[in-house]
């Protein structure tokens, strides 16, 4: 019961003892039945006063209970005009005021927040606390390759994993991790925590590091070819001069057949050195792509003779589907035949003999696939592809897909390369829309 109510009751029982007593004594009214009426009313009058001081106070106090329990924090309470009460409204409008400030504080910094996730180029993966994805930024959408939001919302990582193109379900809670990804990228990936609630919320960071990595790479790699190509070319124009030299001097003196036959197994090793070498030097010279519109279909169907001579003699199939409604692209015809054709000659390896190759161009999503049905890739070749000199062949070099790699960035180009569930590899070109 409020404290209302014991006022209302204690009132009505001074009204009750009044009544009585001036019933009991109607008849003979004296100066002491006076007195206790008079007693009464007094004391009905004073608990008035004392309503208006201590008990309307109580109940304002308790409205603003109230709104602090509605999370009202814009009202504010009237003072009383009674001291010790004024002084607990006083208070109680201040708290309203600062809790007032605290939340238009918190609401600007969350705006703030909300819109630095968003326009973060980091991608930001929440979780909830059964560990189900809840949302993404943007970024996190792209980088993850997801289509649609809603198929992924409200599952958990490991379910979901093959569906997104970074798996982070193996990344331990309070661990940062670098991955490579089968189109080449890299990413730093981290899975951190928050305390919402007085409970701790998984997300995942995601930082893409291809650029920096790549230059870094490319900077690193450059230096050492240059510096040895510049060795290995001078130490064999030498040894070469030498060995024709030797071999000349030898022609002309009998029973030396086996030496000057020795002289030019040396002189052909040379040889091979130096091409050898020039191969890599020749990934360091790749020229600046000139750019010029140029129909994709046209290209393809250009080269289709000189790609079904490396099939025949293996007896694979080239198969083309042209997307008419293809829209010309900007390219450097030279350099992105010649990729076209290592992607060729690469899915032709991996047949082997007896197989197809698809070329398909998309007009939908601004693409070319070369689909092959060789021995496929494995995961864990997948993020080591794109690596610079990387092989899966015993004499490869790490070239093709290095040259391929530096032409499609040219092109600003999105590329991807790996094994897909009904078997078929395929190299997915994406082309700006620049």
């Amino acid at each position: 019961m409020k404290l209302r109510g014991y006022f209302y009751i204690l009132a009505f029982c001074l009204l009750l003892v009044s009544g009585f007593v001036f019933v009991e004594n109607v008849d003979a009214l004296s100066w002491k039945t006076i007195a206790i009426e008079a007693v009464i009313v007094l004391l009905l009058i004073y608990l008035l006063f004392f309503y208006q001081k201590t008990v309307r106070p109580l109940q304002n106090i308790s409205n603003g209970m109230d709104l602090l329990k509605e999370q009202d924090f814009s009202s504010r309470l009237r003072t009383v005009g009674q001291y010790e009460a004024d002084r607990v409204v006083d208070i109680f409008n201040k708290m309203m005021e600062q809790l007032k400030n605290e939340r238009i504080r918190l609401r600007e910094q969350n705006e703030f927040l909300d819109l630095l996730i968003k326009a973060s180029p980091m991608g930001v993966v929440v979780m909830n606390y059964d560990h189900e994805i809840t949302e993404m930024n943007p970024s996190a959408v792209k980088l993850l390759g997801i289509e649609d939001v809603r198929t992924v919302t409200g599952k958990k990582i490991q379910s979901v994993k093959d569906n997104l193109r970074i798996d982070l379900s193996a990344i331990p809670l309070h661990e940062t991790r670098v991955l490579n990804v089968h189109d080449g990228t890299v990413y730093k990936c981290s899975h951190e925590s928050f305390i919402d609630h007085g409970f701790p919320r998984p997300f995942y960071l995601i930082e893409s590091l291809t650029e920096e990595v790549r230059q870094a790479e490319k900077k690193a790699y450059e230096k050492v070819i240059r510096m040895i190509s510049h060795e290995v070319n001078n130490t064999t124009a030498g040894i070469t001069s030498t060995l024709d030299t030797i071999e000349q001097d030898l022609s002309e003196k009998e029973g030396t057949g086996d030496m000057q036959e020795a002289m030019r197994v040396c002189i052909e090793r040379c040889y091979n050195m130096s091409r050898f070498i020039t191969n890599f030097a020749d990934v360091v010279k790749i020229p600046k792509a000139r750019l010029s519109p140029a129909d994709i279909n046209e290209r393809i169907e250009a080269l289709m003779r000189f790609m079904e001579v490396m099939c025949n003699h293996r007896n694979i199939r080239l198969h083309f589907t042209p997307d008419k409604n293809m829209s010309e692209l900007q390219l450097d015809t030279v350099l992105f035949d010649q990729v076209l054709l290592n992607i060729i000659k690469n899915s032709v390896e991996s047949i082997g003999r007896d197989g197809d190759i698809y070329l398909t161009t998309d007009s939908a999503t601004h693409s070319l696939t070369v689909a092959d049905t060789g021995k496929g890739i494995s995961k864990e070749t997948e993020r080591k592809l794109f690596s610079p000199f990387f092989s899966t062949k015993p004499s490869g070099q790490g070239i093709g897909l290095l040259f391929i790699r530096e032409v499609l960035m040219q092109h600003n180009c999105l590329y991807s390369l790996r094994t897909y569930p009904d078997g078929l590899t395929r190299f997915v070109i994406q082309f700006s829309e620049r």
